[in-house]
């Protein structure tokens, strides 16, 4: 489980094919604390660490996850968003983030204002998705909060140290982005579908 507080920017420094699979070399300051078999938030899908060499560490994701997420457009010297999962003694900062990506968006608007951000996105919501006014989202792994809710779109703001500390510095208008709503939601949605 996660959070949805990025600790670091990983640059993916080699993509390497196999079958429908594909493998990332990654390089990060904090790899060197990685261990084998631990499982790592990629821009918010949870991957598990195959090897490790200094500071440098392969990640594998399989053709169901390249599929649904936005790791099947990210090129060599692109830089991903990372997260450990939270300790059992450690906070929720965020909220409740299981790195199971529902779907992506579609970055619609990116706005400077004066020091922070806004970001519009687009989803399709036939897939059964929604967002609600002031509840939480998380983005390529960050905890966000969201306003302007539609069906099928919603805006965020960005503050600055979370625009220069993970890879919304990067993010532009037409950019394909990371989903995955809150849990809470998704089991509420269910609960009250299985009674109408």
């Amino acid at each position: 489980m996660f959070t949805g507080i990025v600790e670091s920017l990983a640059e993916v420094i080699k993509i390497e094919e196999e079958g429908t699979n594909k493998t990332f070399t990654l390089r990060a300051e904090i790899a060197r604390e990685f261990k084998i078999d631990q499982s790592i938030s990629h821009n918010g899908v949870c991957l598990t660490v195959t090897a490790i060499s200094d500071d440098t560490y392969q990640v594998t994701a399989i053709d169901e996850t390249l599929r649904k997420t936005n790791l099947n457009t990210i090129s060599e010297g692109t830089h991903v968003n990372l997260e450990r999962c939270m300790p059992a003694n450690g906070r929720f900062d965020g909220h409740i983030v299981q790195g199971h990506v529902d779907q992506t968006a579609v970055c619609t608007k990116k706005e400077n204002r004066d020091g922070s951000w806004l970001f519009d996105f687009k989803y399709d919501s036939s897939l059964g998705n929604m967002t609600v006014e002031k509840g939480s989202i998380c983005i390529n792994g960050v905890s966000l909060t969201v306003f302007n809710s539609t069906l099928d779109t919603f805006s965020v703001a960005i503050i600055p140290y979370t625009y220069t500390y993970t890879n919304f510095n990067a993010l532009e208008e037409g950019h394909i982005v990371n989903l995955e709503f809150d849990i809470l939601g998704k089991y509420i949605k269910r609960i009250m579908g299985q009674y109408q």
